[in-house]
């Protein structure tokens, strides 16, 4: 599924910003020196030495934890990045590679909103281009939307709101034809058959992935977005990143939850066999127009009157979102899978809907 353009081989250097090309890093006083396990009076960082748990800087490189994830995902560490969330992760792409004022992204809506956001709030153009009725990438129309200044494609897969994982020779169309970098936003990659693009970071040097720990691993409440490049993006990255994005506890956290990996596949299968059951659900409603497929821990719902039925599950007691004003989701209802019993209760007030 070729669209060509891809005349010249694909060159990091010439996507980053000229200020951070010429920029010294901040170097913090754990940045030059790594502990070598012995013991040692620390009178270097300005901190309080009384000692309490928490009194020490984190370590900026997150090393023990970035070697678990390594472990888990098959990747060298040099080649992942953590953030303060996802969001701080891509906010740091648009920093390193967009020009303000000049340089372009491309989203593909409906998608991820930060996306957008991110791209206003760095002074950067974002070019949409509406994907196709079934949720699938218009290639021709991403092919033709790219110019010299454009840097960055954002891809959700699988698809927030649509549920959808793209399907993979589009990407590997994508990741063929630009010349830019591809970042394939994969928050909900573990509820998906689909294997992660981490395993091509090998093959594609302009290909970044992002994953999160908001999602299946449950660990929304403590901030920890990933980022998976060639080791040559990650050094672009940790050049710009503040010197202690991801905080003491956020770590630990992070390193109790990944002993618990078996625990973490149970909720993983509990959770597709309930998205499973509500689609069948749902399908036998009478407002029901369609119930779209998912990959990921919610579902796409088009109902007759998004407005109403959204008021109707607020009076029962239920949160959902109305993605309505999204493209292509004109009446649709986003059902995050909740626990077993949230989702029999979920089904009840449903059917007495009329």
């Amino acid at each position: 599924m070729s669209t060509e353009k891809k005349s010249s081989p694909f060159n990091l250097q010439r996507l980053i910003r000229e200020n951070v090309r010429k920029m010294t890093p901040y170097s913090s006083a754990r940045d030059e020196y790594v502990s070598d396990g012995s013991e040692k009076i620390f009178l270097d960082a300005n901190e309080n030495p009384f000692e309490n748990g928490l009194n020490r800087y984190p370590d900026p490189r997150q090393r023990n934890l970035k070697s678990e994830i390594a472990s888990r995902k098959g990747i060298n560490e040099n080649k992942i990045l953590l953030g303060n969330g996802s969001d701080e992760v891509l906010d740091l792409l648009f920093r390193a590679f967009c020009e303000p004022a000049k340089d372009k992204v491309i989203t593909v809506p409906p998608t991820y909103g930060m996306y957008g956001v991110l791209a206003s709030l760095n002074d950067v153009e974002n070019t949409k281009v509406e994907m196709n009725p079934d949720f699938t990438l218009n290639l021709r129309k991403i092919n033709e939307a790219v110019d010299v200044n454009t840097k960055l494609i954002f891809v959700c897969s699988p698809n927030n709101p649509s549920g959808n994982s793209i399907p993979v020779e589009q990407i590997e169309a994508l990741l063929g034809f630009f010349n830019g970098l591809v970042v394939i936003d994969e928050a909900y990659i573990d509820f998906s058959e689909q294997r992660s693009w981490i395993e091509s970071l090998k093959e594609y040097p302009n290909l970044v992935v992002t994953q999160t720990f908001s999602k299946a691993y449950g660990m929304a409440g403590i901030r920890l977005g990933l980022c998976f490049a060639s080791e040559e993006v990650i050094t672009i990255l940790n050049r710009i990143k503040p010197p202690y994005n991801v905080n003491e506890l956020t770590q630990r956290k992070a390193m109790d939850r990944l002993q618990n990996w078996d625990l973490i596949q149970e909720e993983i299968d509990i959770l597709r066999s309930e998205r499973e059951k509500l689609k069948k659900a749902m399908a036998s409603l009478p407002f029901v127009k369609q119930v779209y497929h998912s990959d990921a821990n919610f579902i796409l719902v088009k109902v007759d009157n998004a407005d109403k039925r959204y008021e109707e599950l607020l009076n029962q007691g239920f949160i959902v979102r109305n993605r309505t004003n999204q493209a292509l989701c004109s009446n649709g209802l986003r059902f995050t899978i909740g626990t077993p019993s949230e989702n029999d209760r979920l089904i009840t007030a449903l059917n007495k809907m009329k």
